[in-house]
C-alpha cells in the first residue's frame, strides 16, 4: 500500500474544481497538492492562494516554477507570503524552464547550472531574513532584506526546495543543494534509476546523505476500467509532451528519430492544427506504458510501485483522465 501520495494540476481543471479537488485530496489523506506553471495556462501562485485558504494539513508545492521570470527577490518574498497565508505549508518545487517557450519570452537561459546554485542561494538566504548581497553571473542582490507584513514575526521562514532537474548535471546540483528532487512525469523507471545515481554523486560532493533528500516522483495517470481507453488518453498527452519537450523522452531512451518524427509530424511547437492527432499513431503502447501510468486502477498502482521499487520516495499523479475524485480514491492511504 502507498503511503505518500501527492497530486500535481497542469492545464485542467478549473481552478474552482481544483479547490474542491485539493480539498478532497487533504480529506483523502494526501500528503501534497502542486501546481505547475506550463505553457502560458496559469501560473501557479494564485492557485496555491487559493488552496492555502481552503486546506488545514496539506503541503502546498509548486512543481514547478521557473527561476528565470521571478527575480530571487520576488519569489522569496512570494513564498513568504504563502508561508504566512498557510501558516507554513508552503515548498518551492523549481525549474531551469525550457525552449522555445523561454525564448518567445526574450530569456535566454544562459548557464542554467550556474543560475540555478545562484537563484537557489539567495532565495534560501532571503527567506532566513539574512541581507543578502549577491554578485552573481546570473542573480545579483545588494543589501537586501526581506521586510515581511505588519504583524509577521521577522524569524527565517523554512520552505524547502526542491528542484525538477531532467539532466543529468542538474541532478547532481540538486543532490548538492536541494532539500529534495522533483522528478519529471513521462519518464521511464530506468531513467529515474540512473538520475538517483547522480543525485547521489552530487549528494556526496557535498557531504550529503541521499536518504536525506526527499524524491517526489511525478506521474502521469490515465485510469479507466476500459484498458484501451486509458491508454489513448495516456497516448494523447504523451505524444504532445514529446513534441513539447523531446529531450525528456530522448532521457528516458525513446529513440531520437522517433522523437524527431513525432515532432515533424505534429508541425513543430506549438503543434500545427489536428497535429498531435496526426501524431498520435506513431506512439504504440509500448512506448505509452513506459512513460506513463495508463490502465485500470490495479494496473496504475503497480506501474507505480515499480518508481517505489526503484527509489521514488513518494508519487505526484497528475490525472490524465478527468476522473480526478476516483484517481484519488485509488491512491488514498491507508
Amino acid at each position: 500500500m502507498i503511503e505518500r501520495v501527492g497530486l500535481i494540476f497542469l492545464d485542467r481543471p478549473g481552478l474552482a474544481e481544483q479547490i474542491k479537488l485539493a480539498q478532497y485530496a487533504e480529506q483523502k489523506g494526501f500528503e501534497s497538492v502542486w501546481v505547475c506553471e506550463t505553457r502560458l495556462v496559469r501560473d501557479a501562485i494564485t492557485p496555491l492562494a487559493a488552496f492555502a485558504s481552503a486546506t488545514e494539513r496539506i503541503k502546498l508545492a509548486t512543481g514547478v516554477v521557473n527561476n528565470w521570470t521571478r527575480t530571487a527577490a520576488l519569489m522569496a518574498m512570494t513564498l513568504a507570503t504563502l508561508h504566512e497565508l498557510c501558516n507554513g505549508r508552503v515548498i518551492l518545487g523549481i525549474g531551469a524552464y525550457w525552449d522555445p517557450l523561454a525564448w518567445k519570452q526574450g530569456i535566454n537561459r544562459r548557464k542554467p547550472l550556474t543560475a540555478m546554485r545562484e537563484y537557489v542561494t539567495v532565495v534560501r538566504r532571503l527567506l532566513n531574513m539574512e541581507t543578502v548581497t549577491y554578485e552573481g553571473e546570473a542573480v545579483k542582490v545588494r543589501d537586501l532584506r526581506l521586510d515581511l507584513g505588519f504583524d509577521v514575526p521577522c524569524t527565517p521562514k523554512k520552505v524547502p526546495i526542491y528542484i525538477g532537474a531532467t539532466g543529468p548535471r542538474m541532478m547532481e546540483l540538486a543532490g548538492e543543494i536541494a532539500d529534495g528532487v522533483f522528478h519529471n512525469f513521462f519518464t521511464s523507471v530506468q531513467y529515474l534509476r540512473g538520475s538517483l545515481e547522480r543525485v547521489q554523486r552530487g549528494a556526496e560532493r557535498a557531504g550529503r546523505h541521499i536518504q536525506d533528500i526527499d524524491m517526489p516522483q511525478m506521474m502521469a495517470v490515465a485510469m479507466s476500467e476500459d484498458v484501451e481507453v486509458a491508454r489513448n488518453a495516456a497516448r494523447y498527452a504523451v505524444t504532445m509532451y514529446m513534441g513539447q519537450q523531446p529531450h525528456i523522452a530522448r532521457a528516458s531512451g525513446v529513440d531520437d528519430e522517433l522523437v524527431q518524427h513525432i515532432h515533424d509530424t505534429m508541425g513543430g511547437w506549438p503543434p500545427r492544427e489536428g497535429g498531435i492527432e496526426a501524431a498520435m499513431p506513431l506512439v504504440d503502447d509500448i512506448v505509452v506504458d513506459m512513460l506513463c501510468a495508463a490502465g485500470t486502477p490495479e494496473m496504475c498502482r503497480q506501474r507505480v510501485q515499480e518508481y517505489l521499487d526503484a527509489g521514488a520516495s513518494y508519487p505526484v499523479l497528475c490525472p490524465l483522465t478527468p476522473n480526478i475524485a476516483e484517481i484519488i480514491d485509488a491512491f488514498a492511504p491507508p
